[in-house]
């Protein structure tokens, strides 16, 4: 039973904070750690990380058809982008290039050294103050057909950014959909679109990667946290673009800080240590769920 309780919470986790703007290789790192649990590593996540991508997948299946419809017959056409779909289409490809170019280029730091909990509480606060000038100076007035290619290219090079441990995959493509002057909700409902290539290209990756350790895995166990975070993720996706409809992001940007700041004291006190020790006395990265777009 307790296997099964700690499924169902890092199902949670990885629901909830693959989509809020707060960073899953913080909670994935820090939580375990507080409580004394073992890393789960690399195949459970590839796995489980599957859940949240049904859930953008069900959620998203208006838009998906959409978008696709709109591409197939600007297709037809040869113009792509006059069609407002079909231009969404192919931006939220070539979005995607960033993070998939990063990602492989700077695989053996990301999952090393920049999974220190100096470099994830920093990123946390850094990417904080960015969200909160970008909630300031925005004109929120852009809605999902009015994104530009200049605006696409942007989101999709600041989407590049989540492979650093802390920053939020959500929460860099958000605060750059603000500064393009996009609505919040609207942002937030691009930046899910977005992740769609960028967390299935992540998961089918890992998944292959550690195709030999998922045989050795408690499957019930697995099976609970996909289950899980693909339920707690649907909710969180649905929560977030209700909640900025109506209000700002300044209660993550607090959480943020506060949470940045936690993880300095922590290991200031020595209830931390910065790097996972097995990571230490095996010279290398051990847990790989960090890596590449899963931010």
């Amino acid at each position: 039973m307790e296997e099964i309780f700690k499924a169902v919470i890092y199902g949670i986790i990885q629901g909830a904070t693959e989509f809020i703007p707060i960073s899953s290789s913080a909670h994935l790192r820090v939580f375990p750690a507080l409580m004394g649990w073992e890393d789960e590593g690399a195949a459970f996540t590839a796995v489980i990380q599957l859940g949240t991508l049904i859930a953008t997948l069900i959620y998203f299946k208006g838009d998906i058809a959409n978008l696709t419809k709109g591409f197939l017959a600007a297709y037809k056409k040869r113009d792509f982008l006059s069609n407002p779909e079909s231009r969404i289409f192919i931006l939220i490809a070539i979005g995607t290039i960033p993070i998939i170019i990063a990602g492989l280029a700077f695989k053996k730091f990301i999952t090393g050294e920049a999974r220190g909990l100096y470099v994830i509480s920093a990123s946390l606060i850094v990417l904080a103050v960015f969200l909160f000038v970008a909630e300031k100076i925005s004109l929120k007035e852009k809605d999902i057909k009015d994104i530009s290619i200049k605006d696409g290219l942007i989101i999709g090079i600041a989407q590049a950014l989540a492979l650093i441990p802390g920053s939020s995959r959500s929460g860099v493509t958000i605060t750059a959909g603000l500064f393009c002057g996009l609505k919040r909700d609207v942002t937030a409902r691009y930046s899910f679109l977005l992740s769609i290539p960028a967390i299935a290209l992540s998961g089918l990756y890992q998944l292959y990667d550690e195709r030999h350790a998922i045989l050795e895995e408690n499957f019930l166990e697995i099976i609970v946290a996909t289950l899980v975070s693909g339920i707690v993720g649907y909710l969180s996706i649905d929560f977030l673009i209700k909640y900025l409809k109506k209000n700002s992001n300044l209660i993550f940007i607090i959480y943020r800080i506060i949470l940045g700041l936690i993880i300095i004291i922590l290991l200031q006190a020595g209830k931390l240590t910065n790097l996972d020790p097995r990571d230490v006395a095996a010279r290398k990265p051990v847990n790989k769920h960090f890596v590449y777009f899963h931010k």
